[in-house]
């Protein structure tokens, strides 16, 4: 009786035992390979599954979750022969259980190796200046290279990013000395420029300066020979109207002009500045005929006003009764 009880209990253990190797609990971001006799035969997805007890085995634990990979650092030759010092950092996430367990062997150390020599074959590829300035071509060319290799793992490489470049300390401060020279270059020419911009700006004020002033003086011309064509037209007319009055018996009008014109002489030549003595070349008669030929012409202009003052003197034909011997007479001013 003891012995069959026992035997019941054995049997009892073994049941739970049983039940419990067949249940299997997958926590969230995670999924178990089932193998049968070592063969790959199903996924198991997050939740209680239930496998076949001492036939199925786990195979593989998969984290389905996204992962990040540090690279180490490493040297790296330039294109222009400069040794610089790179170090990265890699995410990459699984989306098939089984490719990642059985399509490669240590997952993480296949990425990191694949991650290192394209890094190394990428930016060796590439001068140390554009090594420096273009880190984001960098990384993308490298995710398009990793990612492409890894595809066949049933993994995707999200993000590659190179955390930092170190170029030797030499190195550093012959790229200072350059970036200076490179700035005082770029002030001096720019200096340059601004001087040339500011000879050309004063050539061309310059320049407008003496377009103004020769249109000044093209329009002064214009305007002096438009006073001087007004003025002959004016003199011509007048000298016609003066033809016609002379022509039609009336002197008093060439009197007029003639006394006029001896009168402008005369006080040409008082006002001249470098004048001290004035000497009238003609004879005192002369200056008062052309006074009576002034008085004929006011006596026509005023008519009956003019006859009351008296008859007008006869025009003296000849030399005055008080000349001197020598026939002229000298005044001075």
């Amino acid at each position: 009786m003891i012995g069959f009880n026992l035997f019941v209990v054995v049997l009892l253990v073994l049941a739970i035992a049983t039940i419990l190797a067949g249940v299997k609990t997958v926590p969230q971001g995670y999924q178990y390979t089932v193998e049968r006799f070592g063969r790959y035969t199903r996924s198991l997805t997050p939740g209680l599954n239930i496998i076949i007890p001492f036939i199925d085995r786990i195979g593989h634990k998969v984290n389905m979750m996204e992962q990040v990979l540090d690279v180490p650092t490493q040297e790296v030759i330039t294109k222009d022969n400069a040794t610089v010092a790179v170090d990265g950092v890699a995410f990459f996430q699984v989306f098939d259980a089984p490719r990642a367990s059985y399509e490669v062997s240590q997952l993480d150390l296949a990425i990191l190796a694949l991650t290192t020599t394209n890094i190394r074959t990428v930016m060796g590829a590439m001068d140390l200046d554009q090594l420096l300035s273009h880190r984001d071509e960098i990384n993308e060319r490298l995710l398009k290279v990793v990612d492409a290799a890894a595809s066949p793992w049933g993994v995707k490489i999200t993000r590659i990013e190179i955390k930092d470049i170190v170029p030797p300390a030499d190195l550093v401060t012959a790229m200072g000395r350059q970036m200076k020279a490179e700035r005082e270059k770029r002030a001096v020419v720019l200096e340059a420029e601004g001087q040339r911009q500011s000879e050309i700006l004063r050539a061309e004020g310059e320049k407008q300066g003496q377009i103004l002033q020769a249109e000044g003086r093209r329009e002064a011309a214009f305007r002096d020979a438009e006073a001087r064509e007004r003025l002959a037209e004016a003199d011509a007319k007048a000298t016609q109207m003066l033809s016609a009055a002379v022509a039609s018996g009336d002197p008093a009008a060439l009197n007029y002009y003639i006394a006029e014109k001896y009168v402008k002489a005369l006080e040409a030549m008082a006002t001249a500045p470098n004048q001290k003595t004035l000497i009238l070349p003609y004879e005192a008669t002369a200056i008062l005929g052309s006074l009576a030929g002034i008085a004929e012409i006011a006596r026509g202009a005023f008519g009956e006003a003019g006859a009351a003052r008296g008859p007008a003197r006869p025009r003296p034909t000849g030399p005055a009764a008080g000349t001197s011997s020598g026939g002229h007479d000298g005044f001075g001013s």
